[in-house]
């Protein structure tokens, strides 16, 4: 074809030597979505499992002390154990399983399963120091406390869950 001047024009060179905008910004969508992950239906679960877990504070988790109270250290005789289970299961059940729901990062999908299941071992320690203290005189698990370990496991499959699916 002739331009104006009667110069042939070749546009074939000139479309494909440019970059195209569309495709830079398909391709910086298709790397954000590679970055975030979809719950589908294990969200409710985990909504669940955070809304028990808060309830569970509410509960007595070693004789008749509360689990904000253990969480709080007001019983300082309970030992390190029950209170560094609190943290976690609040920390990555409740906390990181909120800022995973709500942005969807794979990333923090893979540190609530690590972080849960760490707080599993944790919680599973935190139990059984409490019934190897009963023998001295000391008060056992609480129902709370058991509830609590139940949850963050249920926690932790629904995150290992989420983050294989990817």
């Amino acid at each position: 074809m002739n331009g104006p001047d009667g110069a042939g024009v070749d546009r074939g060179a000139d479309v494909n030597d440019r970059p195209d905008p569309v495709d830079a910004e398909l391709a910086g969508i298709a790397a954000q979505m590679e970055r975030r992950t979809d719950p589908g239906a294990t969200a409710v679960t985990v909504s669940i499992g955070v809304l028990v877990l808060l309830a569970t504070l509410a509960m007595p988790w070693v004789g008749a002390t509360r689990g904000w109270e253990v969480l709080a250290g007001l019983e300082p005789t309970l030992g390190l154990l029950p209170r560094l289970f609190a943290f976690t299961a609040l920390g990555f059940g409740v906390v990181g399983s909120a800022l995973a729901l709500s942005t969807r990062w794979w990333a923090l999908a893979w540190v609530c399963a690590v972080g849960c299941g760490f707080s599993v071992v944790d919680g599973v320690w935190a139990i059984w120091s409490r019934q190897t203290v009963v023998l001295d005189g000391g008060d056992g698990p609480g129902f709370g406390l058991v509830l609590a370990l139940l949850t963050v496991v249920v926690l932790a499959a629904s995150w290992v869950r989420i983050a294989l699916r990817r």
